[in-house]
Formats: structure tokens, C-alpha cells, sequence
């Protein structure tokens, strides 16, 4: 055993001569509460102190002042061994979810584009790094789910921020910062980004009149969507249903003789993301979702979905439009927006990628669990409705 120190720490921490009064009051029966009395200190200072430093050898708690004073001198020696250093599975795991490859639907890898970390602050308008990019916080809090009876699979998000940011803590390798969601080489606070949206709509498709049970989110089926757009007028659709935050990605491809033939004014928009491009892809994709699944779909001011009214014929799907300037209307799929420039930044062509890819992305997002959900996935949640709706139906039926 290390030699005991008896120096008189600050007022903050226990003394040994503390300890030895706190080991004679536990001897004679004393409650929490009558010794912290007794000493003058927080019951949750005696409390803490009982269960942390307590001697356990002999198969049970017993509090005995020089085990506990060397448990306490050992805990407070700097710098402590990262956690992510010590423990190879909980490295493996950390480092899996935050830098792990994409997968397309055939189970094979989807590298996305070359890339190169320089270490510069602000990565802005150029290709980044394509990972499962979880977020430390995300880490953190489905270690719990996924090991509950592991408590060497624990780790703060703090920690991994600290294993990634600051010199002689690398248990993780410096460039891994480029699958953080800034990807920014140096920390600081988010600014928020600011959408511009315009077009017009007619009254009866306000915001306004969409029906009140999509406003709380009690009710699965309602979604929120709009585009993100890239160089050279690509654009990719992204929809997400309010509950589950599950994510659906529109593939956008150009069409036959886009930068071929010259433009034909009041003629079919060849970018892909014409009105009527538009309403397929969108009805595609919206199409392949369980019934009940998909009740309404509020969009912002954009006039790629100009045929809506055909939209909703086609689809018997409501589509709805937020007022002018007003994003936050559409909360949930702008900040899913956010996270897919991660893989598609702004000032990028995103006519590149094919569905397979974009279906990768999707299928990452799905899989990253969030707070809102309780660290359940997007995925897991849809799963969930969809169950709920299928036994409602059947009670129905019965």
C-alpha cells in the first residue's frame, strides 16, 4: 500500500483525522444524518464518503479510517490514465461510432469523396469525411442501453471530447474531430444557420390549417420536408416524420439533356428538382412507407413543390406551407439538415452521389440514437409506431 499522507487538505476534503471520527461515530450505530451533526459536515459529504471509500476485503462495507484515507489519496492523484487508453473494447467501441464506415443497401462499404484533414478551424464548402459520426453525447448515453450490466462500458461525452481536443489525452487519434458535426479542429460555440425560404401558396395550405394533433407530435404521420441544395442547381429532398425523427432522403438525379440542351424558357426543369420531378420523386419515395404512416407534409416556401395540389390527388398525403421566414416552423427538418451537411456540405455537388449512397446516409442518420427519443434510434422508434398502429388495428378488427 502506498504510504499514507497526513497533510491537512483543503476544507473542502475530509481529513484523516475526520475519518478516524467518522470510523468511531459509524462504529457506535450513528446514522448519516447524526453523524454529519456530530462532525459539522453535508450529510451527502458523510454519504458519499461512506460508499466510495468504504473497505470492502472483507465482503462487505465497512468503514475503517486508513483504507479509506489511501482510497481517497489514490483517487486524487493526477493525471489519471485515460479511460479510452485503458480499456481497449470501450476505445473500439467509441471509435466505431464515430468513425466507422457507411454501408450501402448490399452490405458493401460507401467511402464517400477523398478528403484530406489539414486541421484547419472552419472546414466550409468542401467535401468532408463520411462516417456513422455519432456524437459523444450519443456515445455516451447508448453505452448504457447497450451494455447495462457493464460498468467499465461508461464513459462521459466530456471525455471524448477531451480524448479528441486536448494534447496528452489522445487516446483518440487527432483527425477523428472531422467526424464531429462541425468538424471543427478547435472548440466553440454552434451558430445557428439561417434559412431564407420564399415562393407563394394559396390559403387553404397555410400552416395555419394543418390539422392540430401534428402541432404536439402525439400523432405519428406527419412530416416535415425540403431541400438541400449543392453546385450546379443539384439538390437532394429530405423529409422527417415529427415523432420518430425518422429521415427519408429524395434522390434527385438530373434529367435527360441537362447541360446539353439549352434551356427552354416555361420548359421542363432538367436539375431534377422541377415541379413535376419533383412530385414523383417525392411520391416514390413517400409511397414506399406503411400505411398510416404518412398523413401530412409540411414543406417551406419553395416552388419545387409548385404540384402539390396533384401531389395530394395522387397521394391523398395534405401538404402544408410555413409562413414566410419562418424555419422554425419546420424545427425538426431543419435540424436534420444540419446534420446531413455533414455529408453533403454546402458549395458541393451533390448530383454525384447515387441512390445507394444517399441510402447509406439515410440508413446512418436512422441508426444514431437521440436524446429527443430517449437514446433510442429514429429507426427503433419507427418501428415502434408502426407496431402501435398494427395492434390498434387489429383491436379495431377484434
Amino acid at each position: 500500500m502506498t504510504p499514507l499522507s497526513l497533510a491537512e487538505p483543503s476544507g473542502r476534503y475530509l481529513s484523516f483525522a475526520e475519518r478516524e471520527e467518522l470510523a468511531l461515530l459509524r462504529a457506535r450505530g450513528l446514522g448519516v444524518r447524526a453523524i454529519a451533526r456530530e462532525m459539522g459536515r453535508s450529510p451527502s459529504t458523510i454519504s458519499r464518503e461512506l460508499r466510495r471509500n468504504a473497505a470492502t476485503r472483507s465482503g462487505k462495507l465497512e468503514y475503517r479510517a486508513t483504507v479509506a484515507q489511501w482510497k481517497a489519496q489514490t483517487a486524487a492523484k493526477r493525471p489519471k490514465p485515460s479511460k479510452l487508453a485503458a480499456n481497449p473494447r470501450l476505445h473500439e467501441y467509441v471509435r466505431e461510432r464515430l468513425s466507422g464506415e457507411l454501408k450501402r443497401p448490399d452490405g458493401t462499404a460507401s467511402p464517400g469523396p477523398p478528403t484530406i484533414w489539414k486541421g484547419l478551424n472552419k472546414p466550409h464548402r468542401a467535401d468532408r469525411r463520411w462516417a456513422t459520426a455519432w456524437s459523444p453525447e450519443q456515445i455516451s448515453r447508448r453505452l448504457v442501453v447497450d451494455f447495462p450490466d457493464d460498468e467499465d462500458m461508461r464513459i462521459s461525452h466530456e471525455a471524448i471530447y477531451q480524448a479528441l481536443y486536448i494534447e496528452g489525452r489522445g487516446a483518440l487519434r487527432r483527425e477523428l474531430v472531422a467526424c464531429l458535426r462541425t468538424g471543427r479542429a478547435l472548440r466553440k460555440p454552434r451558430e445557428r444557420a439561417r434559412n431564407r425560404p420564399q415562393g407563394h401558396v394559396t390559403a387553404d395550405v397555410v400552416l395555419s390549417e394543418r390539422p392540430a394533433e401534428a402541432e404536439d407530435r402525439a400523432v405519428p404521420g406527419h412530416w416535415e420536408g425540403d431541400l438541400i441544395i449543392g453546385l450546379h442547381r443539384s439538390a437532394i429532398g429530405t423529409v422527417v416524420e415529427r415523432t420518430s425523427r425518422y429521415t427519408l432522403l429524395v434522390h434527385l438525379p438530373r434529367l435527360e439533356g441537362y447541360g446539353v440542351e439549352p434551356p427552354v424558357k416555361n420548359g421542363p426543369a432538367l436539375g431534377g428538382y422541377g415541379a413535376i420531378a419533383m412530385k414523383d420523386a417525392l411520391q416514390a419515395t413517400l409511397g414506399a412507407m406503411p400505411e398510416g404512416l404518412v398523413r401530412s407534409l409540411t414543406w417551406d416556401r419553395g416552388k419545387e413543390l409548385s404540384a402539390h395540389a396533384q401531389f395530394t390527388i395522387d397521394t391523398g398525403i395534405a401538404v402544408f406551407f410555413a409562413d414566410p421566414h419562418s424555419p422554425w416552423q419546420r424545427a425538426t427538418n431543419e435540424n436534420t439538415n444540419g446534420l446531413l451537411r455533414q455529408y453533403f456540405p454546402k458549395g458541393t455537388d451533390l448530383s454525384r452521389w447515387s441512390l445507394d449512397d444517399i441510402l447509406a446516409v439515410q440508413d446512418a442518420l436512422n441508426s444514431r440514437p437521440r436524446k429527443v427519443l430517449g437514446w433510442k434510434t429514429p429507426a427503433e422508434a419507427l418501428d415502434e409506431q408502426l407496431r402501435s398502429l398494427q395492434q390498434a388495428g387489429v383491436a379495431t378488427t377484434g
